[in-house]
C-alpha cells in the first residue's frame, strides 16, 4: 500500500509540472474587449482634435498624444486579429492539460508494469547482507564483514581483510585497531605493523607517536630493508629533534635507491632540510607549494602524512631557532595549501612578532599574508 501511495504522490508531480507552467499563461483578450478598447482610443483622437481647435493645446502637444493614442488603436486592432489564434491556443492548452492528467499517469504506470518488478518482495538489510557478494556495493560488503567479526571477533583474517578497507574510506583509527587485532590474533607481519603505524600516524595529523613508532621499528626488525617503515622513522627523529640521526636515517634510506620511487623527491626534500646550508637570509628548503605537488603520485594517505611532518619539521624550527622571512612565509602559505587557515593565522602572528623591529620585513610578511587572504593586522 505504502509503494502505491508513493507511485501515486510521484505521479501527481509530474502532472503538475507540466500543467503549473502551462497555467501560467497570461489572459487573452476578448475580441469584445479588443473593439472596446478600439472605440476609446477613436474618441480619444477626437477628442485631441477638438482641444487643439479650441485652443486647450498647442500643436505641438497635440501631434504626441495624436502619435500615443494611434499607437495603442493600432494594438488594439492587432489583439481582434490575434483572437482566432488564441482561442485555437486555448483548445490546445486544454487539450495538453487533459494529455498531463490522463495519459502521462497511465504510460507511467503501464511502463513500470512493463519494465519494473510490482511483484518483487522488500529487499531489507538482512537480506542484502545474506545475499552473495557478486556485485555489491562497498558498504554493505564491508557491513558484512563487520556482522561477521562481531560475531567471531577471534577471526585473524577478517580483521586483515578490513583494515585497509577502513583506511582508504578515511577511517584510520578504525583501521588501526583492526590491524592491531590481526597482529594479535595471526602474528607479527612487516606489512600489517607498517600499516597499523601508518594508520596511527594519519590519525594523529601526521605526527608519529610512541605507538605508531613501536609498529614501525618492529616492521624494520622483521625487514631490515623494508623502505616505508625506515620512511616514517626517519621523519619521527625529525619530529623529536634529533637532527643528527635523522639525516643519518634519511641518508641510509636513499643510498642505492631507484631515483624512479615515488617515495624519494619527499625524502630528499627532508634531507635537503636539515642539513642546508645556505647564505644568511636564504631560506632552507621548505613546505611550499612545489614541494607539496611533488608527493602527487604517492596515496592520499601517505602524502597526507609526509606533508604534514614536513610543515610541522620547518615549524618546529621557527619556533626554536627562528628563521628568514621568506622561511615564515613558506609555513604561512604550506598551511594554507593544506587548507589550515588557523595555523596559518597563528605563525603569521609568530612571524610578526618576531620581526616587529624591522618596519622593512613586517612590510614583507604582510603583503605576502595579504595574497593568500589573510590579515596582517
Amino acid at each position: 500500500m505504502v509503494f502505491w501511495i508513493l507511485i501515486a504522490c510521484l505521479t501527481a508531480l509530474a502532472a503538475l509540472s507540466v500543467l503549473v507552467p502551462l497555467a501560467r499563461s497570461g489572459r487573452q483578450h476578448t475580441a469584445e474587449a479588443a473593439k472596446a478598447d478600439e472605440a476609446v482610443y477613436r474618441d480619444q483622437l477626437n477628442a485631441i482634435e477638438t482641444e487643439l481647435e479650441r485652443g486647450f493645446i498647442d500643436a505641438e502637444t497635440a501631434e504626441a498624444a495624436r502619435t500615443e493614442t494611434a499607437r495603442r488603436l493600432l494594438a488594439a486592432n492587432q489583439r481582434a486579429a490575434d483572437e482566432p489564434r488564441q482561442s485555437h491556443q486555448g483548445a490546445r492548452l486544454r487539450a495538453a492539460q487533459g494529455v498531463a492528467l490522463l495519459v502521462l499517469p497511465v504510460a507511467a504506470c503501464g511502463l513500470y508494469l512493463f519494465l519494473g518488478s510490482p511483484g518483487e518482495p522488500d529487499q531489507p538489510l538482512q537480506a542484502r547482507l545474506s545475499a552473495p557478494a557478486e556485485g555489491q556495493s562497498v558498504d554493505v560488503l564491508v557491513a558484512r564483514v563487520e556482522r561477521h567479526l562481531a560475531n567471531d571477533p577471534e577471526d585473524g583474517q577478517g580483521w586483515a581483510v578490513i583494515a585497509p578497507v577502513y583506511l582508504r574510506r578515511g577511517q584510520p583509527e578504525a583501521s588501526a585497531n583492526a590491524y592491531a587485532n590481526a597482529l594479535r590474533l595471526l602474528g607479527p607481519r612487516q606489512d600489517w605493523l607498517t600499516d597499523m603505524g601508518e594508520a596511527i600516524t594519519i590519525a594523529n595529523r601526521g605526527l608519529v607517536t610512541a605507538d605508531a613508532r613501536r609498529a614501525f621499528e618492529q616492521a624494520v626488525e622483521l625487514e631490515p630493508t623494508a623502505v616505508k617503515p625506515r620512511f616514517f622513522l626517519a621523519i619521527a627523529l625529525g619530529q623529536e629533534g634529533r637532527k643528527e640521526d635523522a639525516v643519518a636515517a634519511w641518508q641510509a634510506l636513499l643510498e642505492g635507491a631507484d631515483e624512479t620511487e615515488i617515495w624519494v623527491p619527499a625524502a630528499r626534500q627532508e634531507l635537503a632540510a636539515l642539513t642546508w646550508q645556505g647564505p644568511e637570509g636564504e631560506s632552507r628548503p621548505g613546505s611550499s607549494r612545489e614541494d607539496i605537488a611533488a608527493a602527487g603520485d604517492m596515496t592520499a594517505e601517505d602524502r597526507q602524512a609526509m606533508i604534514m611532518n614536513m610543515v610541522d619539521g620547518l615549524a618546529s624550527r621557527l619556533d626554536s631557532d627562528g628563521g628568514s622571512v621568506e622561511e615564515w612565509n613558506r609555513l604561512i602559505n604550506a598551511y594554507m595549501v593544506l587548507g589550515n587557515k588557523p595555523e596559518a593565522e597563528a605563525a603569521l602572528a609568530k612571524a610578526l612578532a618576531a620581526y616587529k623591529e624591522s618596519p622593512e620585513q613586517l612590510s614583507v610578511i604582510k603583503d605576502a599574508a595579504g595574497q593568500l587572504g589573510l590579515s596582517g593586522s
